[in-house]
């Protein structure tokens, strides 16, 4: 899982809120860690690796925007991040007592506290990055829309995302342990600068996202009124099936991390008392406790549940044969052909009209516009009608 907390275990001094979710069945917890992140992890690879009857899952070379990229990305960060929760859980209940010395003050040896340092900022990393990703998806959907966008913004995207994740993070983690690991969580100056950094990304998806999906859906609804003069149905059910993409991805982002949120509420509640082993907040230390194991268990899961959101269930079917490279002078004997061909995701292709038509390309454009956004929402039993003005010549 991912939360600050991570961070301030590593202090022999911690303050007594995480000693507290520290104390509260480590190994049953690392346990918990383990199994969802390993699920959420297999589950996730399950969902990206190519299957029978369909494509492999790549990103267009000549695609409009970098929308598909940036879903990967997301995808790769959720997965890197559980792969480091695997390996942080695998240790705690492996090695406890390599473990144990993280606790002890002034020790001498300075491996386990730079594996406990190490590991809490790969996860908060990772993670950090995977938000930043989502808010881009957000700000590349709508510009996409606009007609602002193409894969050269990709090159923008990275330096943003990279950049502010490890500037953040390393930044929270420097205010976090100054001047020592051992001097760490001396009081809230150390404290609050770090988890600021860790939920700012989280904060701007939960703040921002919305406001951008929403505006790229009322973009798309002028895109399609524009490109036949007219609203119909098929018109009406692809905006749907946008909008509905945009709401299954703000759910994940709820179910997975509104509990970080509540948790982190509880402790802080509980840090500001006197006493907090005492029976008046009996209530408030098991709903911190009960948030903690939540967080354990949906935190690792979140790039298998956006896997789903992005493309759907993908089946168990996979296709992990050797293909061949394409010859150079087959694609060129092809090209004339695909020219005039779109590939959607489901891996068929629409024919658009020819290029003397003049009113082709702007419809051609479009269409590709708003097949980025459905990406994997259109299955083989939801295509439209053949005389569909959506998708001419399915």
């Amino acid at each position: 899982m991912a939360s600050p907390r991570l961070e301030t275990f590593c202090c022999p001094n911690r303050d007594a809120a995480s000693q507290l979710l520290l104390a509260f069945q480590p190994q049953v917890f690392c346990g918990v860690c383990l199994g969802s992140a390993s699920a959420g992890l297999a589950l996730s690879a399950l969902q990206l690796l190519p299957k029978r009857g369909q494509g492999a899952r790549k990103v267009p070379k000549a695609a409009a925007s970098s929308s598909s990229t940036i879903l990967l990305l997301i995808s790769a960060c959720d997965m890197l991040g559980a792969l480091g929760v695997i390996f942080r859980s695998t240790v705690w209940l492996g090695f406890p007592d390599f473990v144990a010395n993280i606790s002890v003050v002034n020790g001498t040896d300075v491996w386990p506290a730079a594996f406990c340092v190490g590991s809490a900022m790969w996860i908060q990393l990772l993670y950090s990055a995977g938000f930043w990703w989502l808010f881009c998806y957000a700000v590349d959907s709508y510009l996409v829309v606009r007609r602002s966008a193409g894969m050269s913004t990709i090159v923008l995207y990275h330096m943003m995302t990279w950049g502010l994740a490890i500037l953040l993070c390393v930044e929270g983690i420097a205010m976090l342990y100054y001047p020592s690991v051992s001097s760490c969580e001396n009081g809230l100056e150390h404290a609050i600068p770090h988890y600021v950094t860790t939920y700012v990304p989280l904060v701007l998806v939960l703040v921002a996202n919305p406001v951008l999906f929403s505006r790229t859906v009322t973009a798309v609804a002028s895109l399609l009124k524009g490109r036949q003069g007219i609203y119909t149905e098929n018109e009406r059910r692809l905006g749907t099936e946008i909008k509905v993409r945009f709401f299954k991805i703000m759910l994940v982002v709820v179910i997975c991390w509104s509990s970080n949120i509540i948790n982190e509420g509880l402790l802080f509640y509980l840090e500001m008392q006197p006493d907090i082993n005492g029976s008046p907040l009996k209530h408030v230390r098991n709903a911190a406790l009960i948030t903690w194991i939540i967080m354990g268990v949906l935190n690792p899961m979140q790039g298998f549940l956006f896997t789903l959101a992005f493309y759907g269930w993908t089946g168990w079917k996979l296709d992990l044969r050797w293909r061949k490279s394409e010859i150079p002078w087959e694609s060129m004997s092809t090209s004339t052909a695909a020219e005039n061909a779109y590939g959607l995701p489901s891996g068929n292709s629409v024919n658009f009209p020819d290029s003397k038509n003049t009113t082709a390309e702007p419809n051609h454009q479009a269409d590709e516009t708003l097949s980025m956004l459905s990406e994997g929402n259109l299955g083989s039993d939801e295509r439209p009608p053949r005389n569909s003005p959506v998708y001419q010549g399915w």
